[in-house]
């Protein structure tokens, strides 16, 4: 059994004061009152992390203007499942990120309520709260940016936050839900996106057979191919030097080589400098065997040739590839059919079932 441990709550209820909000497109100006005598006190709330992970990771950093509460949480979770989001009612945040896939899109491109499809795959949203720099490109920061586009963006919910404003004013229930968590009925898209970012920063993986080897103890969670994998991962593989322990990603944005010319700018596109064309987030590699196809561009459909590009696929002569990737370039193939084994099945014990099923997670 995973041990856990009391922990210190973020922040007390003292401070839950009249805090100004990020300004956001389409959100309001005025200050936001999180409680107050009619509203009552909001309940404040933790991440559950098993002690191993908190010594390594430390609790992420929260925003001071969107504290976890037990009661944020709940209507987070409830908007996350929302089809009123959109602008055909039929579409909410779950569509395009399921609990199964690890809350990704199995899908290579996921499909607005118009038809229209994406460019880049629906990355998972597990251990974000540790994030700062959202979306392949990067192009926003934080969770709250990042639950505010996907409602106004044509080529996914295709709606407007004054209609979404409009709607969700329209049901009583909503403004209840809306009182206890922020202490104002006056639903708005900054209220709607603070909540939302703080159900998804519960959603924490940390309990697959690695994690129960790792930080457990446990020396039967991993058998013996996928220890092996563990050691080709961080030693001979190099694969640790983007895919940190822990996290499994540095969060940093780098060119690995897919493509020998750059097609997608990645997140030079945002910042306008030529040495970032083609790069992109690193993804986590937790629950991988479920996230499937692959890269930003869903390029690879299984992880086998996921494995077959680092085993002889960079395209080192790319102009921005990343100087982690010279390992690589100077050994083209450095596994054998027997390692690919040993990594594969390594890469699966990162599967975190509990994550998968858990309650918490699922539709309310």
């Amino acid at each position: 059994m995973r041990m856990r441990h009391a922990r210190p709550i973020i922040l007390p209820a003292t401070v839950f004061v009249v805090v100004m909000m990020a300004v956001l497109p389409g959100c309001r100006k005025d200050p936001v009152v999180y409680a107050g005598e009619e509203a009552g006190w909001p309940t404040p709330a933790d991440l559950d992390l098993p002690p191993g992970v908190l010594a390594l990771l430390g609790m992420p950093d929260m925003p001071l203007d969107n504290p976890l509460t037990v009661e944020g949480i709940a209507l987070g979770r409830r908007l996350f499942y929302e089809k009123a989001l959109s602008d055909t009612q039929t579409m909410s945040c779950a569509s395009c990120h399921r609990q199964g896939n690890a809350f990704s899109d199995p899908r290579a491109f996921s499909v607005g309520t118009d038809g229209r499809v994406g460019t880049r795959n629906s990355m998972t949203l597990a251990n974000l709260a540790w994030g700062d720099r959202m979306f392949w490109d990067g192009r926003v920061h934080g969770l709250e940016a990042q639950a505010h586009d996907p409602v106004v963006d044509p080529l996914e919910m295709n709606n407007s936050w004054p209609v979404v404003e409009q709607r969700l004013n329209a049901d009583a229930e909503y403004r209840q839900l809306f009182r206890q968590a922020f202490g104002t009925t006056e639903i708005d898209s900054t209220l709607v996106t603070h909540a939302l970012a703080q159900f998804i920063r519960t959603m924490t993986s940390f309990d697959s057979p690695f994690d129960r080897y790792w930080f457990g103890g446990d020396t039967t969670a991993m058998s013996e191919e996928a220890l092996n994998g563990l050691a080709l991962f961080t030693s001979q593989g190099k694969c640790a030097g983007c895919h940190t322990l822990g996290l499994f990603t540095d969060n940093a944005f780098r060119n690995n080589g897919l493509d020998l010319v750059v097609t997608d700018p990645g997140l030079g596109a945002v910042t306008g400098d030529p040495g970032d064309l083609g790069r992109f987030k690193v993804p986590t590699l937790r629950n991988i065997a479920v996230t499937a196809p692959y890269m930003h561009d869903s390029r690879f459909a299984t992880l086998e040739e996921v494995l077959g590009h680092y085993n002889g696929g960079v395209h080192m002569a790319s102009p921005t590839v990343d100087p982690l990737m010279d390992f690589w370039g100077m050994n083209p193939a450095p596994f054998s059919p027997n390692e690919i084994i040993d990594l594969m099945a390594f890469l699966h014990s990162l599967t975190d079932e509990t994550f998968l099923l858990d309650p918490r997670f699922a539709e309310p």
